[in-house]
């Protein structure tokens, strides 16, 4: 059986391809594995579990259908969707994981994996924005004001951040590897799977010819998925890039 992780899915009204690839990965890929790892940013906003729309409950609805199945599905937050909570993750029989989680496969191999933002340690501003926004009672205040205005709020941020990101050099915005590698030692692990930066890239770094360390980096779905499948019989580790097929 097969443990499958995906990051980066930024699912929206606005983007249905998007919407109908990742319900086609679930109906023909995911069925057949033992496990779906989501890493982050599967909705490109989440603005409380109270806000109920059609894409929101396809989705729930999809992922249920899984877990009936006694297919596990486990989700790390992003920055995009760090706000969604139990309330919708029960609708869709996932787990929600914490911001760092260690496997271990049954051969005993260790994985790390998280959504990747707080890797991007270059960027500072950043980092001081996400200590913010992830303060409980920032949080609590932010969920308790109505929906539209929530929405309002969302969306000055991000038109914010986006005019900002283009600034920002690829040092800023990449990961800090020494530190992804120290995670790695201080977790004896050889291998890290995370998304965030929407580069899909595989770092092989070498410290002695017996400690390699491979930190995986997943793509953002546009015009494609992205995947990395790990097989527990075999241990092999493939990535994939894969075409964006309707329902």
């Amino acid at each position: 059986m097969s443990i499958l992780f995906i990051s980066d899915v930024h699912l929206c009204m606005q983007s249905p391809n998007i919407t109908d690839g990742f319900l086609h990965f679930l109906n023909y890929h995911v069925i057949h594995a033992k496990a779906l790892y989501i890493l982050g940013d599967l909705f490109e906003t989440w603005l409380g579990d109270d806000e109920y729309n059609p894409l929101h409950i396809n989705i729930a609805n999809a992922l249920k259908k899984l877990n009936q199945k006694k297919i596990s599905c486990y989700f790390i937050h992003g920055n995009h969707d760090f706000l969604l909570g139990k309330e919708y993750a029960n609708a869709c029989g996932m787990t929600l994981l914490s911001a760092k989680k260690v496997l271990q496969l049954a051969s005993g191999k260790k994985i790390v994996i998280l959504h990747g933002d707080t890797l991007c340690t270059n960027d500072n501003s950043y980092q001081l924005f996400r200590r913010y926004l992830h303060h409980t009672v920032v949080q609590r205040l932010f969920l308790s004001l109505p929906l539209s205005m929530r929405s309002r709020i969302f969306n000055n941020v991000r038109s914010y951040c986006i005019r900002n990101h283009k600034y920002k050099s690829k040092k800023k915005i990449d990961i800090n590897l020494k530190m992804a590698t120290d995670i790695l030692v201080q977790n004896r692990a050889h291998i890290m799977i995370h998304g965030h930066t929407h580069q899909p890239i595989i770092h092989n770094i070498f410290q002695s010819k017996k400690d390699i360390f491979n930190i995986m980096v997943l793509g953002c779905w546009k015009k494609c998925g992205s995947m990395i499948e790990i097989n527990e019989e075999s241990n092999n580790i493939k990535f994939t890039e894969f075409p964006l097929h309707k329902t």
